[in-house]
């Protein structure tokens, strides 16, 4: 499977039904706490213009849903890994991501053969609190030769200015959040990105 090159995050089907007509070709639909009938909502309409639009969807973290749901990729940070089924979630064919912060996080997502791992935060991120500082790019060079030929997402303070400083650096891949749902033309943001990146 060859991954999109721009792979941003939201955090409701209501932004995918809205960006993903515009050409987005992988996106990943992270939503936290929410109740669970509301959740399969999201992912299912999220799947519908997903499939309409020749979209990969990645579900983060709810993976028993995901299967119920017939998704085909999951993403997971290294605390969903602790009550993961990863053979469950592999005989039901779905594809794996795994997020990485350290050497240790890698060669734990490295045990379970992801079909991608992501690095971050390159840049500092306003998303969430997180205990990890940026990264840098530099990073993403060690990563790149540590993991051979699995695709590499970078994601944290990503913007278009530095995507191609990414992509230099070894990622294959780069994720975006909130420099696209705080641009005050979304829309236009994306389509931007897309040129940028292909």
């Amino acid at each position: 499977m060859n991954l999109d090159r721009f792979y941003p995050i939201f955090d409701s089907a209501d932004w995918l039904e809205r960006l993903v007509p515009l050409g987005i070709k992988l996106v990943q639909l992270r939503i936290k706490d929410a109740p669970i009938e509301e959740l399969r909502q999201h992912i299912r309409r999220s799947k519908a213009v997903c499939d309409a639009h020749d979209c990969v969807l990645i579900i983060n973290d709810y993976w028993q849903m995901a299967i119920e749901e017939a998704c085909s990729f999951i993403h997971l940070g290294q605390e969903d890994l602790d009550d993961a089924n990863i053979a469950a979630i592999r005989s039901a064919g779905l594809k794996l991501g795994i997020s990485t912060h350290d050497k240790a996080e890698l060669n734990r997502a490295l045990t379970v053969s992801p079909d991608y791992i992501a690095l971050g935060p390159i840049y500092p991120t306003i998303l969430k609190k997180m205990k990890w500082h940026e990264q840098g790019i530099e990073r993403l060079t060690k990563w790149r030769a540590r993991i051979g030929d699995i695709p590499l997402v970078a994601i944290g303070g990503i913007s278009i200015s530095r995507a191609q400083g990414a992509f230099d650096a070894g990622a294959d891949i780069v994720s975006v959040v909130t420099d696209i749902t705080l641009h005050k033309n979304p829309e236009a943001r994306i389509r931007d990105w897309l040129e940028a990146t292909r």
